[in-house]
Parts: structure tokens; C-alpha cells; sequence
């Protein structure tokens, strides 16, 4: 039985008693009531039509819940996702258009590949690529343009589509002067019934009852012939089954915002996993979540919808209902399908400025400009990356997926930067033989003789050369030093550069009359000295097991009884 849940995750479902499915199926239904004008908000924000959301919610949350190994994550559309598959598409397709819709589908069929074939081959180590403060500069910017984005449905003002998001929302602004004011009242309605909702009544579906007062009260004032944008008819019944369109051209095109978005919708579906996690103390693998998040996404492109993911906002939802599996996430869907077989006409009358305010809401808590201070004060290679991710993002829309590239690429620069030229301190003699950083403890030089070195890092091709400028310049610096010493207690791998490197090392300095000579190195170091023969030329009697050792060692041969 083990062996079939590791394959099939679903099979753990059926280990419930009637407890487990009453819990999920309350859960089920409270996440519905935010679902439903969830999705229909999110499908806005991707450019597709509304009720493409409520399929994003069925279907794919179903196979999301099945093959995924956290029984409480949510998926469906996403704000994030949706607005970079917006951006993606942009390009290559007039916005609403049938051609965007379907470049829309593919893009779900790629993001989805990517997604599986990463965790086929259990590559959910690529994550780690992702910084924390990279994804934090992109979420903030993202945050701000998913919030800008939705000014012209709010205002009720036409917006043109160009290559700079910041520009046409300023034309936007400049404009205020055509607002539509009943979609505004719409939209602040909207914001002000939420704001109530979520600080004096939190346990109420705020969102559903906005929705349902709003589309109520559009109907009534008859907002629609008035010339306010409504979400129209949503079809009625089951998404048709078909195969996403094959284009190469446009599959190229593609591809680098698949991978970008596969990337960030897992890292979503990642934190809210691991928060689970910690709350329920069940175990999740990420390379299976890897999977279960690609065939949703899989399953969304074959079933006419948008690029999914696991959300954050909704799954917290779930666990606080106390769902217990992914029971709870099928029920859910259950009741987006009874809305798609029996209440889409209730639809017809949602104001889209009130979608637009639901979408504003939605993504402001996750602006957080002080990450960026905490960054920069833990470290600044970090805080220069978050801040490049975060302007890169911002002047790229709505291109965003080239900001987050932009990050990552940044990041990897910085941290290879870091390798290139890792500490290399200058040593002192504390309390008799302890070796210790000569400039912070105000410690004179060991001896004339003699000059001490701590390395940190692994001496690799990359900083080998780093390394021996260190030693060349201590040799200029101390006229009349024979013997060196490299405390490597830091060093955790050297390559053949590096053994390369200490042999002509070795050598020119035995040609100088100077020794070389190391102290505490690690095992496996050791080993890949005596392996290539380094230990031999370096000469065993000038590797020292400790600080200690070395020191009393080189003093006894410089004639010297104490430091």
C-alpha cells in the first residue's frame, strides 16, 4: 500500500472516517464562497474571460488535490500566476483576443511540463536558486503592478496595451477627467466592504457577500446599459475537453515564461506547504507537490483554462477550517461545479470594477518594503539584489517575468563574486598558541619570521588565484619570512586548481627559502592531498593536525620558546 501512495497520493484519502470527511466538507465549502469570486477576479487579471477562472477551479484543483502530498494546499488561480501569464502573452497577442486565450492554454500546458519533469527527476533543489530576497523584490513590485493594473476597470477608464506598463498607466492618470463614476462607486464600494469585512467581521465570507450585494445592486441600477463593464454570460455546464494549440513558433516564444512561472507558482505552493507543514506536523515532499502542481496545470490546459497554483490565501483558509485532506479541496471544486451547472446567470450582472477591487485587495498585503532593510542589513550583495529585482520588475512590465530573470541572474553573479574572493585574515597569537584574526583582537605579528593565514572557503578554480596573490603579497610584505602558515580549518573541498596551484606554490617559495605549511585541515581535504600527492611535496611534516601543534612545532624550529 505504501508503494501505491507513493505513486498515487490520492490512495491516502480513502483512510478517513466520517469525522474527517464532515471536517473537509465544511472546509470545502467555506473555501468555495472565496473561490468563486476568486477565480473569476484572477481570470480578469490573466486577460481571459471570466468564467475560464471557474474552470481554473474545478478540474485542476481536483488533480492538484489527488497527486499533491499536502492535503490542505489549495490550488486554483493565483494572482502572481495569473498576472505574469498575462505579461507572458502580451507579446505575442492582441489582449481578449481568441489567439491570446490560446497562447494562454499552452502556456499552461509548458509552465505544467516544466513543473512535472522537475520533479520526475527530483530537481526540486533548483528552488534554491530563487533567493528569499530576490523573491521578495519581485513580489513587492509584482504586488504594486497587479494593484496598478486594475486602476482602468476600477476607474472605469479605457486603457491602451504597450510595451511600458508604468507609461500607460500614467496615460491612465492623466485621464482621470473621463472616469466612469458608477464604476468607481462600484470599486470603492467594493474596497470599503472588504476593509469592514476583514476587520470587524473575519469569520464571514466577506468576499462572496461584497460580491453578491454589488451584483445585486448592479442589476437593480441597471449599470450595464449605463455603460459599466459587467462579466457578461458565463457558459453554462462542463469545460470542453480539447488539445491546447500546437504552434512552435509561439511554443518557443514560450518557453522562458513557462519555466519563470513554473518556477514562482511553486514557490507559492512551497510556503504554503511548508506553513501546513509546521501546523500539522504532516510530512510533504516537494519533488511530488513538484508533480502534483504540474498535472493541475496539465489538467487546466486540456480543459480549457489558465496556468494554476497552489494559493496562499485560500489554503491558509482550509487549514484554519480545520480541513483535514485533500478531500476538502475536491468538495470545494464540487461546489464551483454546481455554480457552473446551476447559477452562472447569476453572474451576468457582476460589476468587473468590483473583480478589480477583490484583485487589489487580494495582493496589497503582500507589499512589504521593509525586507528590503533587513536584507541590506544582513547582507548587502542580498539587499542590492532584492532592489534590482524590484526596479527590474517594475521597468520590464509588463514583461515581468525578464525582473525576476533579472534576480536570479543578479543573485548568481553576486554569490560567484563571493566565491571569487572569499576571507582570507591575517592571524595573531592569542593566550600562547591560539590563532586568532590579528586586526579585530589588536594582536602584533607572530614573529618576523613567521606569517599566519586563515582561509575560509572552499579553494576552488574560481578564487584559486585569490588565494595565492594572499600569500604572494605577504611574502612582499614581510622581507625575511621563511616560514608561512595556512590555518585551513575553513576550507571544506579543494579541487585540482587548487592542488595545482599549492604544488607551484611549494615550490617557488622552497626556491625563496620559505616554507609552506598548514594546520587543522578536514578529513576530506586531507584525503585530496594524499590522494594527488600534495601531502608529499608539501612534505607531511608540515601538515598539523592543530593550531596548536603547528605553532609550538614552528617556534621550536625558529628557535623560539614561547610567542
Amino acid at each position: 500500500m505504501d508503494t501505491a501512495i507513493r505513486f498515487f497520493p490520492f490512495l491516502r484519502m480513502f483512510r478517513f472516517d466520517s469525522e474527517t470527511i464532515k471536517a473537509d466538507l465544511i472546509a470545502g465549502l467555506t473555501v468555495s464562497l472565496v473561490a468563486i469570486p476568486q477565480a473569476l477576479a484572477y481570470a480578469q487579471l490573466a486577460g481571459v474571460p471570466a468564467y475560464y477562472g471557474l474552470y481554473a477551479a474545478l478540474i485542476p484543483t481536483i488533480v492538484g488535490a489527488l497527486f499533491g502530498s499536502s492535503g490542505q494546499l489549495s490550488t486554483g488561480p493565483v494572482a502572481m500566476t495569473s498576472l505574469l501569464t498575462a505579461a507572458s502573452v502580451a507579446p505575442l497577442a492582441a489582449h481578449g483576443s481568441e489567439q491570446f486565450v490560446a497562447y494562454v492554454i499552452l502556456l499552461a500546458l509548458l509552465s505544467g511540463i516544466f513543473q512535472v519533469v522537475f520533479g520526475a527527476l527530483r530537481m526540486g533543489v533548483l528552488l534554491n536558486f530563487l533567493s528569499h530576497p530576490v523573491l521578495m523584490g519581485f513580489i513587492n513590485a509584482a504586488a504594486i503592478i497587479i494593484g496598478l493594473s486594475q486602476l482602468p476597470t476600477l476607474l472605469g477608464i479605457p486603457a491602451q496595451q504597450s510595451e511600458h506598463f508604468l507609461l500607460d498607466i500614467w496615460q491612465v492618470i492623466s485621464s482621470i477627467d473621463m472616469v466612469h463614476e458608477l464604476s468607481l462607486g462600484f470599486g470603492l464600494s467594493a474596497i470599503i466592504l472588504l476593509v469592514g469585512f476583514k476587520k470587524y467581521a473575519p469569520k464571514l465570507p466577506g468576499v462572496l457577500i461584497t460580491v453578491s450585494l454589488l451584483t445585486w445592486a448592479s442589476y437593480l441600477s441597471g449599470y450595464a446599459k449605463m455603460g459599466g463593464k459587467v462579466v457578461g454570460n458565463v457558459p453554462q455546464g462542463l469545460p470542453t475537453f480539447s488539445m491546447p494549440l500546437s504552434d512552435w513558433h509561439a511554443t518557443v516564444a514560450l518557453l522562458p515564461a513557462a519555466f519563470v512561472i513554473a518556477l514562482i507558482s511553486f514557490m507559492e505552493a512551497m510556503s504554503s506547504s511548508k506553513v501546513i507543514a509546521l501546523k500539522t506536523r504532516q510530512p510533504w515532499d516537494e519533488n511530488k507537490e513538484l508533480i502534483g502542481q504540474g498535472l493541475a496545470k496539465i489538467a487546466a490546459a486540456f480543459s480549457h483554462s489558465m496556468p494554476v497554483s497552489g494559493s496562499f490565501s485560500r489554503s491558509a483558509l482550509n487549514l484554519a477550517s480545520n480541513a483535514k485532506t485533500g478531500l476538502s479541496s475536491i468538495f470545494a471544486a464540487l461546489f464551483v461545479l454546481l455554480t457552473l451547472l446551476f447559477f452562472t446567470s447569476l453572474l451576468y450582472h457582476l460589476p468587473k470594477p468590483v473583480l478589480a477591487a477583490i484583485i487589489m485587495m487580494a495582493v496589497i498585503g503582500l507589499i512589504n518594503f521593509r525586507v528590503f532593510t533587513k536584507a541590506w542589513r544582513t547582507n548587502r550583495d542580498d539587499g542590492i539584489a532584492s532592489i534590482v529585482t524590484f526596479i527590474a520588475t517594475l521597468v520590464f512590465a509588463p514583461s515581468i517575468q525578464n525582473g525576476i530573470l533579472t534576480g536570479i541572474i543578479l543573485s548568481l553573479a553576486l554569490l560567484l563574486y563571493r566565491m571569487m574572493r572569499p576571507t582570507i585574515t591575517s592571524l595573531g597569537i592569542q593566550q600562547g598558541s591560539m590563532l586568532r584574526d590579528a586586526d579585530r583582537n589588536n594582536l602584533p605579528q607572530i614573529h618576523p619570521k613567521l606569517g599566519a593565514i586563515r582561509f575560509d572557503g572552499a579553494l576552488r578554480f574560481v578564487n584559486v588565484s585569490y588565494f595565492e596573490e594572499a600569500l604572494l603579497k605577504l611574502e612582499r610584505d614581510r622581507p625575511g619570512i621563511s616560514h608561512i602558515l595556512v590555518k585551513c580549518s575553513g576550507v571544506n573541498d579543494l579541487d585540482s586548481s587548487g592542488v595545482e596551484m599549492i604544488f607551484n606554490l611549494v615550490e617557488r617559495f622552497k626556491n625563496m627559502g620559505i616554507t609552506l605549511t598548514f594546520s587543522g585541515p578536514k578529513k576530506q581535504v586531507l584525503s585530496v592531498m594524499n590522494r594527488s600527492g600534495l601531502s608529499k611535496k608539501i612534505g607531511e611534516e608540515n601538515i598539523f593536525a592543530t593550531d596548536r601543534e603547528a605553532i609550538d612545532r614552528l617556534y621550536s624550529q625558529l628557535g623560539l620558546t614561547e610567542a
